[in-house]
């Protein structure tokens, strides 16, 4: 049963999101137990500090102990300062108060315990025959250590799995390179042109199918929100909670527009501080830009491709799906995680095999801190972010030319939902 408030047309109140976390906090049996709460970290839009608050007030007097780990999947490890910003207290030595508040380390294996094999058969009949593979299922072993699991995170339109949210904060929240590589290439197969805010999804049913080897306890608290508040709250089981998030999700966090755009101007909030993250202006603006239009993801603040994977990018560059499927000897040792990012922000498009010609869809264009060299290096378009008035690309809609403020959570789509292929 999910216990929840949300409304499309209003926020929200504080005691109103109260209520709710004090009903789904008392529907479970914390009393004397060791609770571990799965968190987003800084690249989502989420009033984290007032729900950590809360969980403080309402459920950590039950405990035995009450602490957070950051489901960064591959994201940067957070610093104390960092850290201190995102739940709205003043971590030090990584605990706030009595609570940690734990780095999810990815990038140590001694970190992990494997849970178990989703074995080939099984991963043919959840992809319908997209892949055949054993897929080890590996996740963080903190959560051992711990008697409840408790998710708590905003239902976002996403680019590999369809929403965000759920379950997701296992997987690839915390869990191992495996699954993380798998999932993400099997999104990367589908297209987020086609699956980004598709509902249930074949990558999700992966997802679910690897949480059922987890036996501690788990629970969601499932949250739709925008930069000035919050529409809605669930709880109950991560599926159910997420099937309800996500359902007001595709309201709140989707724009119709009648045509497509040729240009689309993407202003990307600090939240994102590299192109790994901030692509998320692209991801959610395709299906919106006209074929051979232009995105031009406008960051100044940003300077790095990937904090994590640039080697990986500059190595390989941003293609279109097909030239890696076409090239796959070449390309499958590489970590399918990155190819699937690079498919997802080069989006669409065509690689003929015989000529060796690539042809995106959109044209992608970086105005941000990164040189233009790296940009043509990585195989993307550079503009000179000084050279952007943004006086003259507002209120020219009706020349075919669109400026999204604070992109990379809203959704674009055409009315007649048609594909611009």
């Amino acid at each position: 049963m999910v216990i929840g408030l949300g409304d499309v047309s209003r926020f929200l109140s504080k005691s109103e999101i109260r209520q709710v976390v004090a009903k789904g906090a008392n529907s479970l049996e914390l009393d004397n137990k060791r609770v571990l709460v799965l968190i987003p970290d800084g690249t989502r839009t989420m009033p984290l500090p007032l729900i950590f608050q809360m969980f403080q007030e309402l459920i950590s007097p039950r405990t035995s102990q009450l602490d957070f780990l950051v489901a960064l999947g591959t994201h940067q490890i957070m610093t104390d300062v960092q850290l201190s910003k995102l739940v709205g207290v003043e971590v030090v030595d990584g605990k706030a108060g009595e609570s940690f508040i734990y780095n999810h380390h990815w990038e140590d294996s001694d970190t992990f315990t494997q849970l178990g094999v989703i074995a080939a058969e099984e991963i043919n009949d959840i992809s319908n025959g997209m892949l055949e593979m054993d897929v080890p299922v590996s996740l963080n072993k903190l959560i051992l250590d711990y008697d409840q699991i408790i998710i708590l995170g905003p239902v976002f339109p996403h680019e590999v799995v369809g929403f965000s949210g759920g379950n997701k904060y296992f997987f690839p929240g915390i869990g191992g390179n495996e699954i993380i590589n798998f999932t993400h290439w099997l999104g990367a197969l589908i297209t987020s042109y086609e699956i980004i805010g598709s509902g249930y999804t074949v990558v999700r049913a992966v997802i679910d199918r690897a949480v059922e080897m987890i036996s501690t306890p788990t629970s969601c608290f499932s949250l739709v929100v925008v930069q000035d508040g919050v529409h809605g709250i669930y709880f109950g089981s991560a599926r159910e909670a997420w099937e309800s998030a996500s359902a007001l999700s595709s309201h709140v966090h989707t724009r119709y527009v009648e045509k497509p755009y040729k240009r689309v101007l993407a202003i990307m909030p600090e939240l994102y501080d590299d192109f790994w993250t901030a692509a998320k202006g692209m991801y959610k603006l395709e299906p919106v830009i006209a074929d051979g239009g232009e995105v031009v993801i406008f960051a100044p603040h940003i300077d790095e491709i990937s904090y994590t994977h640039g080697t990986v990018i500059e190595k390989i560059g941003y293609h279109v799906r097909d030239y890696f499927v076409k090239q796959w000897d070449e390309y499958k040792n590489e970590p399918w995680g990155v190819l699937a990012h690079s498919t997802h922000a080069k989006g669409m498009g065509r690689y003929d095999e015989k000529s060796g010609v690539e042809t995106p869809r959109v044209k992608v264009t970086l105005a941000t801190g990164i040189p233009k060299e790296t940009c043509e290096m990585i195989n993307l378009g550079y503009l000179d972010p000084d050279s952007i008035d943004l006086t003259k690309w507002k209120n020219r809609e009706a020349e075919g030319i669109l400026v999204v403020e604070h992109a990379g959570e809203m959704l674009y789509r055409l009315k007649n939902g048609a594909l611009n292929e």
